[in-house]
């Protein structure tokens, strides 16, 4: 017993069948033979379905339409028609049945070629591969920049001259004389300015200072204080934080009688 064996293509629809046997037939599409290419087109579906291969509604469809044109062409042409007043007229010439047929596959072989051209671009645009831009920064090359760029001849100069200037100012002696004040004699000037207000008098530490004094002037104005408080003749004490250092005089002591305490300073 001989085996047959049918190795049928897979089409996306009738059109693209009848294109194909078509194609196969190497005719012109206005000239087709709706004839051979019917039974053409009926074979291929009876191997459909002896190979049980589902056959689609449209593939049957587009089968009915086949035999339909057919036999419309096996059909005699109408006789032509005599009238009166010696004029011939023949009857409006009918459409060629397989006009219809012949328009829609000169339709779908435009899109064809118009989705085949599509899908070899998408082809050739998979084999390109991108990414995000990166920050190529890090691997640029490092290149010092210019120290003195932008600057001239006499910009150097200025500078080599004001340069010159600090030097000779630098190695300038300069004799400094020192003005010294004892922590003793300035508890006594405390002790004077609080003999004013009073015992339970209250003066600020600000009233101390005044803005000719050198820092060394103030240090000692506070060490002063201290002393002072050591001594329990004042109580020092502030309102709020950073605010002012109030002085309340506590003691029975003159400013003479306080001059001559011992410190170690």
């Amino acid at each position: 017993m001989t085996t047959v064996l049918y190795k049928l293509e897979t089409f996306e629809g009738p059109l693209d069948l009848l294109l194909h046997l078509i194609d196969k037939a190497e005719i012109d599409i206005h000239q087709i033979s709706i004839s051979e290419i019917t039974d053409q087109y009926l074979e291929y579906l009876h191997n459909m379905q002896e190979l049980e291969l589902e056959v689609t509604s449209e593939f049957l469809v587009m089968a009915a339409t086949l035999l339909s044109i057919k036999s419309k062409q096996l059909l005699p042409k109408p006789p032509v028609i005599e009238l009166e007043d010696d004029f011939d007229y023949l009857l409006e010439e009918e459409e060629d049945p397989r006009d219809e047929l012949i328009r829609q596959l000169i339709e779908y072989r435009k899109y064809k070629g118009i989705a085949e051209h599509l899908h070899e671009r998408e082809w050739e645009r998979s084999l390109i591969f991108s990414k995000e831009p990166e920050d190529l920064t890090p691997y640029l090359p490092d290149i010092e920049e210019n120290p003195v760029k932008g600057l001239h001849a006499a910009d150097l100069i200025a500078v080599f001259q004001k340069a010159i200037r600090k030097s000779v100012k630098r190695n300038a002696v300069a004799r400094i004389h020192r003005d010294e004040i004892s922590v003793k004699d300035r508890i006594r000037e405390v002790v004077s300015a609080l003999e004013t207000v009073g015992k339970g008098g209250r003066l600020l530490f600000s009233k101390l200072l005044h803005q000719e004094m050198h820092r060394h002037e103030i240090v000692v104005t506070f060490l002063a204080v201290l002393e002072l408080m050591k001594m329990k003749q004042i109580v020092c004490y502030q309102n709020k934080l950073f605010d002012d250092i109030v002085m309340e005089w506590r003691g029975e002591g003159k400013a003479d009688e306080l001059s001559g305490i011992e410190i170690d300073y």
